[in-house]
C-alpha cells in the first residue's frame, strides 16, 4: 500500500464484554451462545474489507461480566471504512442465539486509529 494516509486501512480494536444475561444462564443455555458467538468471529472475518490481524481472550484473568473495560476479548483488524465497521459491529444485531440476537449476551464497542507507524526516515535529536 502507498504511504498515503487516505488509501490506508483503519486500524479497528473491537473491544467485546459479556453481559450478565449471559453469565445467567443454565450451563445448558451456554454452548448455544459461544455457538452464535463463535459463528459471528468467523463472518466478522469473512466480511469483504475486513483483514483480522489477531485477536485475544481475556477469560482466565477476567471472570464475570465486563461493561467496558477491561474487556472479555478483542478482535484486531484492517478494515477498509467506517460502514464495514459499523456493519461489523452490527453481526450482534443479526446473529441470532434462539430467539434473542447476541447482543443479548455480549456488546461490541470499536476503537478506529491507525496502525502506528516508527519512521526510520526521521532524525531524532536528545
Amino acid at each position: 500500500m502507498s504511504e498515503n494516509p487516505e488509501t490506508q486501512p483503519l486500524r479497528v480494536l473491537f473491544c467485546i464484554g459479556i453481559n450478565q444475561n449471559f453469565f445467567d444462564l443454565p450451563k445448558s443455555g451456554i454452548g448455544a451462545v459461544w455457538t452464535a458467538f463463535s459463528g459471528m468471529m468467523a463472518d466478522l472475518a469473512r466480511m469483504p474489507g475486513v483483514n483480522v490481524i489477531g485477536n485475544m481472550d481475556d477469560d482466565s484473568h477476567m471472570v464475570g461480566p465486563s461493561d467496558g473495560w477491561p474487556w472479555t476479548c478483542y478482535i484486531l483488524a484492517d478494515v477498509d471504512s467506517q460502514e464495514t465497521v459499523k456493519a461489523a459491529c452490527n453481526l450482534f444485531r443479526t446473529t441470532m442465539v434462539g430467539e434473542h440476537a447476541l447482543w443479548r449476551y455480549a456488546k461490541i464497542e470499536a476503537r478506529i486509529g491507525r496502525a502506528l507507524v516508527i519512521r526510520d526516515d526521521v532524525e531524532t535529536t536528545q
